[in-house]
């Protein structure tokens, strides 16, 4: 099977890194596009556009069968219309782990961390709305503005992320928050500060593992076998720090450039 990933940057790998514990036998091409991060910031309209400039250079290039959607404002703004314009691809999107974090919360006090577009997205509100409906649970809904380039700069110890989550998770400590979701696949990179902030056990919900066990189902339902050496190639639209690209799949690994 042939998998196309994408993100504004970094975070994507998270959920890279869950595939390559779980899927075998693929070819997993990633796509970092550095060139128009943060999506977080950019207008529905211009985001669609990456996506579908995205997703023909993989069909064009590397014959994709399955496009994982690796970026929750992404899947926010496009994965609708993707699945309309290519129904012959599996397309995976990725959402904030609400339903688990209900599931999961022992205070009923869940708190959801995201970039502003994510929260302000409809696809995010519709389902926020719907599974509060049915659970008696408090959300302690945060955007973060600023927190994904702090992270793509590599500053994921340094004193001014910690004192942007310090700020953010202050309420969420305050009011006995016992589970947050991570809503943006960059932010399980900042999981150990967030858990040293809330001073906590905490159930930290990211989305990675999810997405594989979902497209293992889809995959072998397509005839896909889970079997066999995995491959991955990763490119980026403009400059990236291989270094964390490295640190995060766990070893050495080369950045190709590209221009879509």
């Amino acid at each position: 099977m042939k998998i196309g990933v994408f993100d504004s940057g970094l975070g994507g790998l998270t959920v890279v890194q869950a595939m390559t514990r779980m899927i075998k036998g693929a070819q997993i091409f990633y796509i970092a596009d550095t060139q128009h991060a943060p999506y977080g910031e950019k207008t529905q309209e211009q985001i669609l556009q990456y996506a579908f400039n995205i997703t023909e250079y993989f069909l064009n290039t590397h014959e994709i069968d399955a496009l994982i959607i690796a970026c929750n404002t992404a899947t926010s703004a496009a994965v609708k219309a993707l699945r309309e314009t290519y129904p012959e691809l599996i397309i995976i999107g990725t959402e904030p782990g609400i339903k688990p974090a209900m599931e999961q919360t022992k205070t009923g006090k869940v708190g959801v961390l995201a970039t502003p577009a994510t929260l302000k997205g409809d696809k995010y509100q519709q389902l926020a709305n719907s599974l509060a409906m049915q659970k008696d649970v408090t959300l302690f809904e945060q955007a973060c503005p600023g927190l994904v380039e702090q992270i793509e700069q590599g500053k994921i110890d340094h004193p001014q992320t910690q004192e942007m989550l310090e700020a953010w998770l202050h309420p969420m400590r305050e009011n006995d928050v016992d589970t947050v979701v991570l809503g943006c696949t960059h932010y399980p990179l900042v999981a150990d500060m967030i858990e040293k902030i809330m001073q906590r056990e905490l159930n930290l919900i990211h989305t990675g593992e999810a997405i594989a066990k979902r497209l293992l189902v889809l995959g072998e339902e397509k005839g896909h076998k889970n079997e066999g050496e995995l491959t991955l190639a990763i490119y980026s639209t403009d400059s990236i720090a291989t270094h964390l690209v490295s640190g995060i799949i766990g070893k050495e690994v080369e950045v190709e450039a590209i221009v879509l």
